[in-house]
């Protein structure tokens, strides 16, 4: 459907545009990949009715890109103290064993030691499909039920919103900052690739190089976003009565959970956290925020980009 566009929300749009971009470049500094984001925000926005429907749906996932995005201008670490190691410990007294040395370590030390390029691969490819797999299982709710869209667009936001509260009140180093600085504290250091770089390797590029290069967000170790996400993207599959679709959604997950722990970005703890942002998010959205005569707003907001959806379920 292509209709008018009105001049309310062209109106809105402007005003939108001139904020965010201000917060850009004057917040958090321009940077090359700011760029498609625009445009796509714009077209989506303003080219149809129809696009502008397809911006409303996506809501969730837009406003979470920029939310992370935006961590880069007050660091965590700058926030509250690192915990280094303390999580190493906690993963060690919860998660480690005993290896052939004798040695207690944690479960990271012993997938170091198995380490093949079977796993580096799909690992790799594993974590470069946790935007893909939530934004492609959006566009099917799109076209099948638009206000189950919105429920895991605004769920998928909310739990990411939970992952930012804990950040800042719990800031943690992640396995490989272990590897690479012992228990001191080193702050202003770049990212690392860590074991996802055996992904670049086999591929001959350099992928996850320069993502985690420029990473800003190092001590975001808890909990593990990365593991809250397919959850979120599994748990309203089966809302929609996707039986493969679920099936592959939890296959996806395991993966998830352990590439997390495999390419040394997370400990097992971070996992479990990150597992459990999922499900608080879920069951307080769905349970609480839908339900609650307290957030009657919420209801209401809902049912009002629904509206601007039609042909929904």
């Amino acid at each position: 459907m292509t209709g008018r566009f009105s001049s309310k929300n062209l109106t809105f749009y402007v005003i939108f545009m001139t904020i965010y971009l201000g917060w850009i470049f004057l917040g958090l500094g321009y940077r090359s990949d700011h760029l498609p984001f625009i445009l796509i925000l714009g077209i989506s926005f303003i080219l149809t009715e129809e696009s502008h429907r397809f911006f409303i749906g996506f809501v969730g996932l837009a406003m979470s890109w920029v939310l992370l995005d935006s961590l880069r201008v007050f660091p965590s670490y700058l926030y509250n103290d690192v915990h280094i190691e303390e999580i190493y410990n906690l993963e060690l007294s919860l998660f480690g064993y005993t290896n052939a040395e004798g040695v207690r370590s944690i479960p990271t030390d012993f997938l170091k030691r198995i380490a093949n390029p079977f796993l580096d691969f799909i690992t790799g490819l594993t974590y470069l499909l946790w935007t893909p797999i939530p934004f492609i299982f959006g566009i099917y709710l799109f076209f099948k039920n638009r206000n189950l869209l919105l429920r895991f667009s605004i769920c998928f936001f909310l739990t990411n919103v939970i992952g930012v509260i804990i950040y800042y009140s719990y800031p943690a180093a992640p396995p490989w900052y272990v590897d690479l600085y012992g228990f001191k504290e080193q702050f202003n250091i770049p990212g690392s690739a860590a074991g996802l770089l055996s992904f670049d390797q086999l591929t001959g590029t350099s992928i996850f190089e320069d993502i985690y290069s420029k990473s800003f967000n190092v001590f975001g170790a808890v909990p593990s976003l990365h593991s809250a996400y397919p959850l979120i993207s599994l748990y309203y599959a089966k809302k929609q009565g996707l039986k493969v679709g679920s099936i592959i959604l939890a296959i996806f997950s395991i993966l998830t959970w352990f590439s997390a722990v495999y390419s040394v970005h997370h400990y097992i703890v971070d996992v479990v956290l990150g597992i459990f942002c999922a499900i608080f998010a879920i069951a307080f959205f769905e349970k609480v925020l839908l339900r609650s005569k307290l957030n009657m707003l919420i209801n209401k907001l809902t049912i009002y980009i629904t509206k601007m959806l039609p042909h929904a379920s």
